[in-house]
């Protein structure tokens, strides 16, 4: 089972009915196709706190829709923290027509699976993840967010 501690940082959060419950489902979807058991450390933020995130962690000086920190072995049952901006996702739910309910169920997924060690530094690497995700998704009844009009 997949426990999480919500942070939220940004009540712009509060717009998606029932959202602890999607940030279950979507984690204990990504479970399916990744399992694991554990715990995760889940920031709802705006986009300054992942544009300071970005900046401090990786060297980019930009937002960003989502970051994830995988947990050492030895700090499990703690997998990871995963943090989420409000302003950017809401802005690709949008450009894409999609729902944030569900972009956040896709980028909460996206972020579990690297806490479980996946990338898509490469374009290997990149199917993998994808498929994990667009699989996670169908089993909530979401689309596929990779096919494109």
């Amino acid at each position: 089972m997949i426990e999480f501690d919500l942070i939220l940082e940004d009540d712009s959060w509060q717009a998606i009915p029932d959202l602890e419950q999607v940030c279950q489902a979507a984690f204990e979807a990504a479970r399916k196709v990744e399992p694991a058991d554990g715990v995760v450390s889940l920031m709802l933020a705006d986009d300054d706190a992942l544009h300071e995130l970005n900046r401090q962690f990786r060297g980019k000086d930009k937002p960003t829709d989502v970051l994830s920190f995988p947990a050492d072995a030895m700090d499990r049952p703690l997998l990871g923290d995963i943090a989420v901006a409000h302003g950017v996702s809401l802005a690709d739910a949008n450009a894409q027509g999609k729902a944030l309910a569900d972009h956040l169920t896709h980028l909460l997924i996206h972020g579990y699976l690297h806490l479980m060690g996946h990338d898509h530094e490469t374009q290997a690497e990149a199917g993998i993840m994808e498929a994990l995700e667009i699989k996670a998704l169908a089993s909530l009844g979401i689309a596929n967010p990779y096919l494109t009009d």
